[in-house]
Parts: structure tokens; sequence; C-alpha cells
């Protein structure tokens, strides 16, 4: 297989910082990643990130990584090995009360893509509230209140590499897989906020996923 590099661009709105570069070659260091790499999961094979199996836990395996800005431009590539499995892609940020929770999920199905707004409130009436009996931030004191949008028929079961982009710039959010196969734009409050990590959640098969060229920048105006 050709080594494929993929490049980790780390630019919060209005921070003048170097851009911080992270290859998956012979000289990989899992900075910035908050997820130990490698782990019992997700190693690094071929030049791109590999997870698979199972955690033994509640949830599939998990990659995080550390981000910084506001509006930002995200973009991934991911390839299914095996059949059947899931991506599911989160953006987590500041909730608006002082803490930090999820914001977006991309759920990358086999049969299409789901998106669910992960948006915030101290209602504990609130309608949109989970109905898991989830207790508001132990930080914040808000309540997650999760919109889950109908599922966007598109058909991934062929296992090729596919690439997600999400572009935020204020409260919009134009996400695209593989340019115009499939695309979104929503306009929600929450999104306009700091953008604090990035977490793929892995449910590939003993197969697993293989996950390329991440890419964290700072929207152009």
């Amino acid at each position: 297989m050709q080594w494929l590099f993929p490049v980790l661009i780390l630019v919060a709105t209005g921070w003048a910082a170097e851009p911080v570069h992270e290859t998956f070659g012979p000289e990989f260091e899992a900075q910035p990643f908050l997820t130990p790499i490698p782990n019992k999961n997700t190693s690094v094979r071929d030049g791109v990130l590999w997870t698979r199996g199972s955690s033994g836990g509640k949830y599939p395996p998990m990659v995080d990584l550390r981000v910084e800005g506001k509006d930002l431009t995200l973009s991934f590539r991911f390839r299914h090995l095996g059949s059947g499995g899931w991506l599911w892609f989160f953006v987590d940020g500041e909730d608006g009360f002082g803490s930090e929770d999820h914001m977006l999920r991309v759920k990358l199905l086999r049969q299409g893509v789901q998106l669910q707004v992960d948006a915030h409130s101290k209602d504990p009436n609130h309608p949109m509230r989970q109905s898991n009996g989830r207790p508001a931030d132990a930080k914040s004191g808000a309540f997650r209140l999760n919109e889950i949008l109908p599922l966007e028929k598109v058909d991934l079961t062929a296992n090729v590499w596919r690439e997600v982009r999400l572009v935020f710039r204020g409260e919009e959010v134009t996400i695209t897989l593989d340019g115009q196969t499939w695309s979104r734009r929503l306009t929600r409050g929450n999104f306009n906020a700091a953008k604090r990590k990035l977490l793929w959640m892995q449910n590939g098969g003993e197969a697993g996923i293989e996950l390329d060229d991440i890419v964290v920048k700072a929207t152009e105006p």
C-alpha cells in the first residue's frame, strides 16, 4: 500500500500560533490526540490510523483529538475494511454555560447519514431534553438537548475511501460527503461556540476502520 501522510493543522480563530503537523508515518507521535496511541484497538498501520474490534465496554472504540477554535473547517477520510458497522463523528465544544459537551454528531451508517445536534439548556423540563435520565452537567448545571434529524439515504456499503468535510461559520455548518455525493447545511445557535474536541466512535468489527488525511484549520472568510 502506498504511504499516505495525513496532516493535522490546528488553528484557533484569532490565535496566531504555528500550525501543528502530525503524520501517521514512522515518526508518528500521539500528540495532540487525547487517546493513547497505540492501544488495544487503535494503532498506526500502513500510514493510516486503524481501529478495530470491541472496547469491551458500553461503547465501541473511540479516538479523541483536542482542537481549539470557533469557525473551523474539519475534514478527514475514512474506509471500512469489512461489511457492516458504522462510524460516528462528534464535534465537542463549549455548551454556553461554562462546560464542554457534544455539539454535533455525524452518524455515517452503511445505509445513509444521520445528524444529531446536541444543544444545552438549564430548563429541566425542556421538551428536547434527552429522555435517558441523563443528569445536568456537574460543572455548568445544563441539560443536554438532542435533536435527531431523519436518516438521509446514501449507499455507504462499498469499502472505499470517503471524505467528510464540515465547515463552521458562526451559527452555520455545511457538511459534505465525497464532495457532491451528499451535503447538508444547518443553522443552530449552539454552533457559534468554540470547538474543543473531535471524537471518532468506530464500530468496524475485526477488520476495522481506517482514518486518514485529518485536517483542522480556521475557516476562510
